[in-house]
C-alpha cells in the first residue's frame, strides 16, 4: 500500500474512532453501572437512582483551598464541585471495590463524573440532577473495567472498550515494556486536533501503561481532550506532563517530597510519584485515587508493570500513598482534572 492510500486508510479509521467512541458513551449508558462491573471487584450497584429536588431543597456553601462550592441537602452532603475542574463528587449508594492481591477494600458512597466543561462558580442544578439519577458507570466503576479478570465490552464495531488490560509487551529481561496508551489497547488509528495521527503498536494491543491508563479513563472513555503533547486543556501522554499541564487544578504541588498533609484529596484525583530511580526526580507514575480503605489506608489504583496492568494491590509496593511503601514514599503530587 502506498504512503496516500496509507494515510487514507487512517484517516478513515480515525473517523471511525469518532463514531465508536460516541456509540460506546451510549452503551455504556443503557448498560448501567452494574451491567459493566469487572469480575475481580465487588461493586453494589443502585436498584434505583430517583433525582432529587433541585430548587428550594439544596444548600450552597462555598470553601477555600481549593475553591469549591459544597452543595448539600436535608440528609447531608450531596456533591462537591471544585473551581477549574471538570471532576464532581457525588453522594450516591454505596460500593465495595476490592480486588484478590489486597485483603483491603474501598467502601465508598462516593460516584465520581465529569462536567461538561470545568466549573466557574455557579452550581447547574439541572446537571447535578441528571448525574444524581445517572446509573452508569462513573469514573471509579470504569477504572476497574480494566482489572484483572474484568469482563470484556466491545462497541457496536467489535471495537474492545474495556477488560482485562496487561501493562504491556513482555521483554526479554522479564520486565514490561512502557508506552501502551488508550488507541494501542483499542487497536486504533488516533486522529488528535492537530492533525497527529497516532497508529496502535500490534504488540500492545490490549495494554495499558499508567499515564495510558488514565488517558483511557478520562479521555476515551471520560470525554476529557486528549493530546500527544502538552497542550492547553488536553491530557498529554507522559505521567510528568499529565502533572504539570492536563486540564483541572494542582491540588498537591511537587515539592520534591512526599506530602505531609493528605486531606485535600478528593476520590477521582490523579497522584503523581517520583517512583523509579533512572530518571532523577522527575514524575514518572501515575494513578487515580479512590479513597480511604478499610485498613484506614489511602488508596489508589494505576497501571503497574509487576502486576501487569492495573490494580489497586499490593503486589510489588502497596497501593496506598501513607506508611513507609514504596508509593508512599515516592507520592509527590495531585491534580484534579
Amino acid at each position: 500500500m502506498g504512503v496516500v492510500a496509507r494515510r487514507a486508510d487512517r484517516m478513515n479509521r480515525s473517523i471511525r474512532v469518532g463514531i465508536r467512541a460516541a456509540v460506546v458513551a451510549a452503551l455504556l449508558v443503557m448498560a448501567g453501572g452494574s451491567t459493566i462491573v469487572p469480575s475481580g471487584a465487588v461493586v453494589s450497584a443502585a436498584t434505583s437512582r430517583t433525582a432529587p429536588p433541585t430548587a428550594g431543597g439544596l444548600r450552597i456553601a462555598r470553601l477555600s483551598s481549593p475553591g469549591r462550592s459544597v452543595v448539600s441537602d436535608g440528609s447531608g452532603w450531596v456533591a462537591t464541585f471544585t473551581d477549574g475542574s471538570r471532576t464532581v463528587g457525588l453522594a450516591g449508594p454505596e460500593r465495595t471495590f476490592a480486588e484478590a492481591s489486597t485483603p483491603d477494600r474501598v467502601v465508598t458512597k462516593t460516584w465520581v463524573r465529569l462536567l461538561p466543561a470545568a466549573f466557574s462558580g455557579t452550581v447547574d442544578t439541572a446537571w447535578l440532577a441528571l448525574a444524581r439519577a445517572d446509573q452508569s458507570a462513573d469514573v471509579l466503576a470504569t477504572a476497574f473495567q480494566y482489572i484483572s479478570g474484568a469482563q470484556r465490552l466491545r462497541d457496536a464495531f467489535g471495537v474492545q472498550v474495556a477488560g482485562d488490560a496487561s501493562y504491556g509487551p513482555l521483554q526479554t529481561d522479564g520486565s514490561r515494556q512502557e508506552g501502551s496508551d488508550f488507541s494501542d489497547y483499542l487497536g486504533v488509528t488516533w486522529a488528535y486536533p492537530d492533525g497527529a495521527l497516532d497508529p496502535p503498536e500490534v504488540d500492545q494491543f490490549l495494554a495499558l501503561d499508567c499515564s495510558g491508563f488514565v488517558r483511557m479513563v478520562f479521555g476515551y472513555r471520560g470525554g476529557a481532550a486528549l493530546s500527544l503533547r502538552p497542550v492547553a486543556g488536553a491530557i498529554p501522554r507522559r505521567a510528568f506532563e499529565q502533572a504539570a499541564s492536563a486540564p483541572g487544578i494542582i491540588v498537591i504541588a511537587d515539592r520534591g517530597v512526599a506530602p505531609t498533609s493528605r486531606t485535600v484529596l478528593a476520590a477521582g484525583d490523579l497522584v503523581f510519584f517520583d517512583a523509579s530511580t533512572d530518571d532523577g526526580s522527575q514524575l514518572d507514575h501515575t494513578g487515580i485515587f479512590l479513597g480511604r480503605d478499610t485498613a484506614g489506608h489511602d488508596r489508589f489504583i494505576s497501571s503497574r508493570k509487576t502486576a501487569d496492568g492495573p490494580t489497586m494491590g499490593d503486589l510489588a509496593g502497596r497501593s496506598v500513598l501513607d506508611g513507609t511503601g514504596l508509593y508512599a514514599r515516592s507520592f509527590r503530587a495531585a491534580r484534579r482534572i
